[in-house]
């Protein structure tokens, strides 16, 4: 006998699970301590639908150039990449899910990928599909494709 599992109306659209506390704390989290930081040069937004083939995806948050909003013509999904997308991992995706989406985004044009592990308290920056450096707990993240800094202390706080 299969399970049932309800999937929300928010699972449906985005194509990912529903955040839970911790999730929207780290999220909040790292587009505060990105905005603080780089406001001036790039726009930081979250949950932008992609049009990644084949079906668009959702990244947690986008770090773009600094881009001004269209507020009469803002498409459904943009068409072109950010510099960096962050994904946060859900307790219900595996690590292997997380690295699928790095790889999407990559075709995509992005230039880097961060996936966030609550569990661990780390984050891995990927610079090209397969390559990736691993911060964790206290460390500062760096991202050498664009030079993002950021200490891990004020992501799990």
């Amino acid at each position: 006998m299969e399970a049932v599992v309800d999937v929300s109306a928010y699972e449906l659209e985005r194509g990912k699970p529903m955040p839970n506390a911790i999730h929207g704390s780290i999220q909040a989290n790292l587009s505060f301590e990105l905005k603080l930081r780089y406001r001036e040069s790039y726009r930081i937004m979250s949950e932008i639908s992609l049009a990644t083939q084949p079906d668009g995806t959702t990244p947690d948050v986008v770090i773009y150039p600094s881009i001004v909003l269209d507020y009469e013509n803002e498409p459904a999904k943009r068409t072109d990449p950010p510099l960096t997308c962050i994904e946060i991992q859900s307790p219900s995706q595996s690590n292997e899910e997380m690295v699928a989406k790095t790889n999407i985004y990559f075709r995509f044009g992005v230039k880097s990928c961060w996936v966030v592990l609550p569990s661990l308290r780390a984050v891995m920056v990927f610079t090209a599909p397969g390559q990736y450096q691993f911060f964790h707990h206290d460390d500062t993240l760096v991202d050498p494709q664009t030079g993002f800094e950021l200490p891990l202390a004020t992501v799990f706080a």
